[in-house]
């Protein structure tokens, strides 16, 4: 349940707060004084996309907190499956900057939108009047039936068989090409097989010879220098000295005096130990001499295997690996190919059983459909006589079709508003205050069906007024019992019957415009209803006709 929201640099909000109760609440105030913004405010702390616009100008920033309680099982869930603490509250703040960047946290910990989104399925239903549009639509009537009917499981169980009907569709559209085609796959598929084939790939294979062709490259320029080294150790003949040669000089020369100087014993030594390491240098780099050669037949060898991978990879794949994985899809396809007959037969088979286990499936939610509008049709239809709508014909024109990811049944819903009319499709016979009272009786009777701990009816009363707004009342006054019903309203006849009533009041100051929340008592629920009631001049008349609506919401919804 929704306790308490707080908005902070809205639009044209720059600070309020509205506490909220169980049972009906009511939001009521002028046109344009900020309702739809509380709406909005409400969509971007449950985690919905966030306008950079919603920023009140001249801030930086749009801040907004919301307190929920009496959390449901489910929603426990999903806050410790996303590794936040369940406890009795859950709290939720959105901070949107002006530049369009979004903070969300949960707990007073960070997340992301998307999973603000996951853990606030089934906190809030918002229904605005878009959707009493949406009702216009004959394809959002077999949801509405589907929601009412309860018949998840039995979709799931068609959906699976009908997914895998689809795959072995598919695989018999692949086989079933015409002969010239599969002659000509064929032909290419064996091309290409056989290229691929005679090439020998190996994985790892052109690292390996870049590796070669770069030391066959550079084996000319690497022997020069090694010969070098070799010789500045080890001599030229005659014409130079080798290092080693200096230092076993230098080592003989101190060793021959150091008997009568032992401080140079030590210095004997270091050359000493110079001079075998310089031996074992000198004997090194004359076995890597041996290692290094220019072959001009091995680098034409390299070069020619490299320009073969090259032009394979422009057609098999970006690497080896991806080559040999076409290599084994061309030789998969083609046997499928060449074993066609007998795999189609088998697919055949398949089809026909998996069609008539969906077709059996399908067959079961067409029923969990129709049992459950001979149910929907009764409880439609007596909201809506309670709507002051007595003549009203509510029924279902159902088709079976073909089928489809939703079963093989297409639906609309027909209605007649008047007696002896013929039932006619919704979109064509409502009006915009029919579908006001349509759409609520829809959503009352898909209230028993869900969960939702909070509901918010935007503009539910959009062109009713009189006896059919009070029995619009009445029946949110009923839905809101045993949960939170929150609604924006014109309409006095419904506002009388709010167990917490919010006013939403717009004023200019110093230029600039602000919206507050106020919690009406008794007496500004009088002066708030006598409005609504007469406009802006509030009469001792319309003052004693909301004391009168005021005193008879108290009683007991009917």
């Amino acid at each position: 349940m929704l306790c308490e929201i707080t908005i902070e640099n809205v639009a044209v909000i720059e600070k309020a707060t509205a506490v909220f109760r169980p049972g009906l609440n009511v939001l009521s105030g002028e046109t344009g004084a900020g309702k739809s913004i509380l709406i909005d405010s409400i969509n971007a702390i449950l985690g919905s996309r966030a306008s950079r616009e919603l920023v009140r100008s001249q801030t930086p920033k749009a801040k907004i907190w919301a307190a929920f309680r009496d959390l449901s099982d489910a929603t426990r869930e999903r806050l410790e499956r996303a590794g936040y603490e369940a406890g009795d509250e859950l709290l939720l703040y959105r901070e949107i900057s002006a530049d369009g960047k979004s903070v969300c946290r949960i707990n007073g910990m960070p997340a992301t939108a998307a999973v603000v989104r996951d853990i606030c399925t089934g906190l809030i239903a918002i229904h605005g009047q878009h959707d009493n549009q949406s009702l216009m639509s004959p394809a959002t009537h077999l949801g509405v039936l589907d929601a009412y009917a309860q018949n998840r499981v039995q979709h799931q169980a068609y959906y699976k068989v009908y997914r895998q009907l689809c795959a072995v569709k598919k695989q018999l559209d692949a086989l079933n090409l015409d002969e010239d085609e599969k002659a000509r796959r064929t032909e290419l598929l064996r091309f290409q097989i056989e290229e691929l084939e005679m090439a020998q790939l190996r994985a790892g294979e052109e690292d390996e010879l870049n590796e070669r062709r770069s030391r066959i490259l550079h084996a000319q320029r690497i022997t020069e220098q090694l010969s070098a080294a070799y010789a500045a150790l080890d001599g030229q003949d005659d014409a130079m000295r080798g290092a080693c040669e200096l230092l076993g000089d230098a080592t003989a020369a101190l060793d021959s005096v150091s008997p009568f100087a032992q401080e140079l014993a030590p210095l004997a030594e270091q050359l000493g130990e110079l001079y075998y390491t310089a031996r074992d240098l000198s004997s090194n780099i004359a076995d890597k001499l041996d290692g290094y050669e220019f072959d001009q037949r091995e680098l034409d060898a390299v070069e020619e295997r490299l320009d073969l991978i090259y032009k394979l990879r422009q057609k098999y794949g970006d690497d080896i690996p991806a080559m040999l994985a076409y290599l084994d899809k061309a030789r998969a396809e083609l046997e499928s190919i060449q074993s066609g007959e007998e795999r189609l037969s088998e697919l055949y088979a398949r089809q026909t059983e998996l069609y008539t286990q969906a077709k059996k499936l399908a067959e079961a939610l067409t029923q969990t459909r129709l049992d459950a509008f001979a149910r929907f049709e009764k409880q439609i239809t007596e909201a809506l006589r309670f709507l002051n709508m007595p003549g009203i014909r509510f029924t279902l024109q159902h088709r079976r079709g073909p089928l489809a990811s939703m079963g093989q049944d297409s639906v609309e819903f027909y209605i007649s508003t008047n007696p002896g009319e013929e039932p006619k499709p919704l979109a064509k016979i409502a009006s915009g205050g029919e579908l006001s009272r349509i759409m609520l009786a829809v959503k009352s009777a898909l209230a028993d069906k869900d969960d939702l701990a909070t509901v918010i009816y935007d503009e539910i009363d959009t062109g009713v007024s009189g006896l059919a707004a009070a029995r619009i009342g009445e029946k949110l006054k009923q839905t809101a019992r045993g949960r939170q019903v929150i609604c924006i309203t014109h309409t006095a006849q419904i506002a009388a019957l709010a167990d917490e009533h919010l006013l939403i009041q717009k004023q200019v100051e110093n230029g600039r415009t602000f919206t507050y929340i106020v919690s009406l008592d008794e007496t500004g629920r009088e002066r708030e209803l006598a409005r609504m009631i007469s406009g802006d001049k509030v009469t001792e008349l319309s003052l004693a006709n909301a004391r009168e609506m005021l005193a008879l919401g108290k009683g007991p919804a009917q």
